[in-house]
This record gives C-alpha cells, sequence and structure tokens, in this order.
C-alpha cells in the first residue's frame, strides 16, 4: 500500500458544514478507487503568507490516506472544484508510513 498525505485548503468564506460534505465526498471517491482514509485533521481558518486567488485566509484540511493505486480522480475532482483555494498530495516514504501505521503491507 503506497501512504499519502493530502492537503486541502477551502474558501474561509465556507462554513464548517460545506467543508464537512467536501470531505465526505473525497472520503467516498477514494474508497471508490480501492483507498481508505486514515485520519482527518481540521485545522480551521488561517491567514495566508501572502495572497491566493484574491483571498488571505483559507480553511485547511489534513488527509492521510492508504491506497494500492494512484489517486488521479481526486487530484482532477480538487482542481476543477471552486471552493479549494489549493490541494497538495504527498507520497510517505515507506519509514514515515510505517510510523504512522499507514504501510501494513509493503510497496
Amino acid at each position: 500500500m503506497r501512504a499519502y498525505e493530502l492537503m486541502i485548503i477551502f474558501s474561509a468564506d465556507l462554513d464548517e458544514s460545506a467543508v464537512q460534505t467536501s470531505i465526505n465526498r473525497i472520503t467516498a471517491q477514494a474508497e471508490e478507487a480501492n483507498a481508505s482514509v486514515e485520519k482527518v485533521d481540521k485545522w480551521g481558518v488561517r491567514r495566508f503568507a501572502y495572497e491566493i486567488k484574491h483571498k488571505w485566509e483559507g480553511f485547511y484540511v489534513v488527509l492521510e490516506i492508504a491506497s494500492p493505486n494512484a489517486l488521479d480522480e481526486i487530484d482532477r475532482t480538487l482542481r476543477l472544484a471552486d471552493d479549494v483555494v489549493r490541494h497538495k498530495f504527498i507520497r510517505l516514504p515507506l519509514p514515515e508510513a510505517h510510523r504512522r501505521g499507514l504501510a501494513a503491507v509493503t510497496a
């Protein structure tokens, strides 16, 4: 299994229920791709160091995902979403994935 960390910055204009709805949609998409979302960490609204898409604040969410496949469809969905300011996938190195308990099977 490959381990990924996905950081999503939603527009700060959204309320928490809209953010949760988006997280549920992403989780459902991950499960369709035979992946599992192991952890969801909501950081809340944070101020940016510089202006991004005419905004100064965003709602940060970090997801830890274990997946046997690449997550291209989720990446595409996030690129097209209007409420997402930025997102970033990071494939975790194997020792870090083991430390977090995300790599039960060596890939």
